[in-house]
């Protein structure tokens, strides 16, 4: 393995960087700027991995919604070298929640909210709330305990369970509550509209989220694109539709990495390997494989996977936010955007795209329909809600994204650093970086983070904790949860604690 402080020439440096998502990417923008020309592997036929930008018939869909928003300023100065000023979009932040044919504003304001629901039901939301805090659940160790003791059970039908459970997949009382103590703080609804009934008491203020952010004008996939051609331009390679199938070492580490091209096998010689891929299968992809109880952990990683629906409907179809939180129990969607609210150029005039978010695992009945029944699918949730008439919709493209958020269950903590004592040890040349490369559920600036850091880290031996990124408070975007620490090390940004699979041994 080449030591790399010798000698402030890195122009002789081999690293291989897998993944051409924000991580990896960022990685090799690093290592350009030092001297260093990677090669960047990439399975896929487009960069930007989940903050991609996917074009059909000329109508671009962003992959969940991205606003580019961050307390790390090295991240926000390289989104300035990455794309031009004039490519940047501010835009107003704008999200609302869908229940029973009405809006209801977040952050949440207790007016509105009282507006909507109406006298009579708020009043019983009330007297729902005063019932459990005078007889709380016996059972508050899980989320559908915690919340109802907290906003009583009436509040938490409507605007907990619902949404909550579209996202994750599993039962309320499957998920453990100090992730809903983590989650829930005074922005909910429940306390906008306890706030707002109840006579005026001692209370803290209520800190509120970012009001703008940044766009790129042509949605992030656009950073992504600029990115490749700034690294490509400084030497780099960048190889899409190119899978690692193998990454071969010895006793000191990695040695070369193989992937193919176009049915062809290649190989290149390493001295560091950056990955982003998922962090099972870099670890199943070593030769000789790792010792049996590390392969074990690896398969027990698991992800929660993501389909977009995006239909094109009048411009006057859609609604003024970003996108809606629908909480309607009737229909399986959970999410809609509204790609216009993002920018204007992703679509086409007098036209916008709706967006069907729909949470899954892969394999499932919905991950196995084929596009025209997700189509006709979200059409029919798309009129259920009232948003348009069938008539309205012109067109329909599917987007299936596998992986996209990693999961964690009982044993994703032991798992992971069972992986990680490993890695460290038997190949200490190879470093694992953002979402899925480290399996945590980071933002894209925590992820550009992590690679940047672990850029200097090979350049520069400058000894970096990239598993901190993302646990510190100062990476939350809300003052309260900093203020008093509840990021906690367990999971950095907010995601639960799932069960286990019951047919897992």
């Amino acid at each position: 393995m080449q030591s790399t402080g010798a000698s402030p020439d890195n122009s002789s440096l081999r690293v291989v960087v897998i993944g051409a998502g924000p991580a990896g990417l960022t990685a090799a923008h690093a290592l350009v700027g030092a001297g260093v020309t990677p090669v960047v592997l990439e399975a896929d036929d487009t960069v930007g991995g989940i903050a991609r930008t996917v074009e059909r018939d000329g109508w671009r869909f962003d992959i969940g919604g991205h606003r580019f928003f961050t307390k790390v300023p090295r991240v926000e100065a390289l989104w300035s070298e990455m794309l031009p000023e004039q490519e940047w979009m501010v835009r107003p932040r704008s999200s609302r929640i869908f229940y029973k044919g009405k809006y209801f504003e977040y952050p949440l304001r207790g007016a509105n909210a009282l507006w909507n629901l109406g006298p009579i039901e708020a009043v019983r939301c009330l007297a729902s709330y005063v019932g459990a805090r005078l007889r709380p659940p016996a059972d508050q160790t899980h989320f559908e305990g915690w919340v109802a003791a907290r906003f009583g059970w009436r509040l938490y039908r409507i605007f907990f369970k619902t949404y909550t459970e579209k996202v994750w997949g599993v039962p309320t009382t499957e998920l453990q509550a100090d992730w809903a103590a983590q989650r829930i703080q005074n922005l909910s609804l429940g306390h906008a509209i306890v706030r707002a009934v109840l006579p005026r008491r001692e209370r803290r203020d209520i800190a509120s989220l970012i009001g703008s952010f940044h766009y790129p004008r042509l949605g992030p996939g656009m950073l992504w694109e600029s990115c490749r051609d700034i690294v490509v331009a400084g030497g780099a390679t960048v190889s899409l539709e190119s899978p690692v199938t193998r990454i071969e070492r010895d006793e000191d580490g990695a040695t070369a990495v193989e992937w193919r091209h176009d049915g062809a096998p290649h190989a290149t010689p390493v001295d560091h390997v950056i990955s982003s891929m998922p962090l099972s299968e870099l670890v199943l992809s070593m030769d000789p494989p790792a010792p049996d109880d590390v392969c074990l952990a690896a398969k027990g990683l698991r992800h929660r996977d993501f389909i977009t629906v995006a239909l094109v409907v009048p411009e006057e179809s859609g609604f003024s936010s970003n996108w809606i939180y629908v909480h309607s129990p009737e229909v399986l969607v959970g999410r809609v955007q509204n790609f216009r609210e993002w920018s204007p150029d992703l679509v086409k005039p007098g036209t916008t795209c709706l967006g069907l978010e729909y949470f899954v695992n892969e394999g499932d009945q919905m991950w196995a329909a084929d596009d025209h029944d997700l189509i006709e699918l979200a059409t029919e949730e798309l009129c259920t809600l009232g948003f348009v008439t069938r008539d309205q919709v012109s067109a329909g493209y599917v987007i299936k994204m596998p992986k996209a958020y990693p999961t964690y269950d009982e044993s994703y903590r032991e798992n992971v650093d069972t992986i990680r004592t490993w890695l460290e040890s038997a190949v200490p040349n190879v470093h694992p970086v953002g979402r899925n490369g480290m399996h945590r559920y980071n933002n894209q600036d925590h992820s550009m983070y992590t690679a940047v850091l672990t850029v200097e880290n090979i350049l520069d031996d400058a000894g970096h904790d990239i598993w901190a990124v993302n646990v510190d408070p100062e990476y939350l975007e809300e003052g309260p949860a900093a203020a008093r620490g509840d990021a906690g090390p367990a999971t950095g940004r907010d995601a639960p604690v799932l069960p286990a699979p019951r047919s897992a041994t």
